[in-house]
């Protein structure tokens, strides 16, 4: 079942031991994929213990924290079709690598092919569907007469498989957001190109969160990249309503406080790079507002 047609990076910090497991269940996979991990300047033995336990994989150790950045140098590097993104506490189901190769080579004008996402408790308990896996298989969005699988607006980097040409025709994730809700301003660039996003039930990837994170600093990074991209790339109109949203809807706090005036020092930097998609791509994310002001699964909490 060897496949190498898909490059799989990970991107890490100071998280040794997960992503120990990690690698070893990619590097059991019957695809036997080249592993590429980017060490985000980690500080507990990361680098030697991937070289220890894995001398097989590559380790790029950029010196610093990139953040999703991290993604962008290992895709420069790669020489398959494919990319497929890990977290240090996710991994591929054994044959979806496999399967999203087979959707992206059919379909030429495919950029991602998003996978359900079974999380694992750390505590033990039997795996459960990400909550958000309900909102990508009932995606409202209408798509193109060749794609049978749902058309999605956005993707779940942890859970996709994308096509190197185009990740780097879209110019990869946006160093300015460096993590935390980084796909939606690559997604939407992915559609202004004329690409298409879609989800596929029968691919699975595995997540087991990690204890070792930092809860506000993630929503303080969401709530800021959310606005960024949707004043970047939508109307007038849909970017007001979606701050106006965020701004009754998000924990009244200090961590929100600072998301909105992160938010708004980048003023200067958004008006000198915003780019509002064409209209047809603004209809169809239009489509996804309902949605999201109503998720259950995208709550800016922590």
């Amino acid at each position: 079942m060897n496949d190498p047609r898909t490059t799989v990076i990970v991107i890490t910090h100071n998280r040794r031991d997960e992503l120990l497991h990690t690698l070893d269940r990619l590097t059991a996979l019957p695809e036997q994929p080249p592993v590429t991990v980017v060490d985000n300047a980690s500080t507990d033995h990361t680098a030697h213990a991937v070289r220890t336990h894995h001398p097989a994989v590559t380790l790029l150790t950029p010196g610093r924290n990139l953040g999703a950045t991290g993604r962008n140098l290992a895709a420069r590097l790669a020489t398959t079709p494919y990319l497929a993104f890990c977290d240090d506490d996710s991994w591929w189901e054994a044959g979806s690598l496999t399967g999203a190769a087979d959707l992206l080579q059919a379909h030429p004008r495919l950029a991602t092919v998003t996978a359900r996402i079974l999380v694992h408790p750390t505590t033990g308990e039997e795996p459960y569907e990400d909550p958000i896996v309900t909102e990508l298989r009932h995606s409202p969005l209408p798509r193109p007469p060749w794609l049978t699988t749902p058309a999605l607006g956005s993707f779940l980097a942890a859970a996709t498989v994308v096509r190197t040409d185009a990740f780097r025709t879209a110019g990869g994730f946006c160093p300015r957001l460096w993590l935390g809700g980084e796909e939606e301003l690559l997604a939407t660039d992915l559609a202004a190109h004329g690409w298409w996003l879609t989800y596929a039930d029968d691919l699975t990837a595995h997540h087991r969160p990690s204890p070792h994170r930092d809860t506000r600093l993630r929503r303080r990074h969401g709530i800021r990249n959310t606005l960024w991209s949707t004043w970047l790339r939508r109307s007038a109109p849909a970017a007001l309503a979606r701050t106006a949203h965020l701004a009754r809807t998000v924990p009244r706090d200090a961590t929100s406080a600072r998301a909105f005036a992160e938010a708004a020092a980048g003023i200067g930097w958004i008006l000198r790079e915003r780019r509002p998609v064409p209209r047809p791509v603004e209809r169809r994310l239009r489509l996804l507002d309902t949605c999201q002001k109503t998720s259950t699964a995208r709550r800016y909490v922590g």
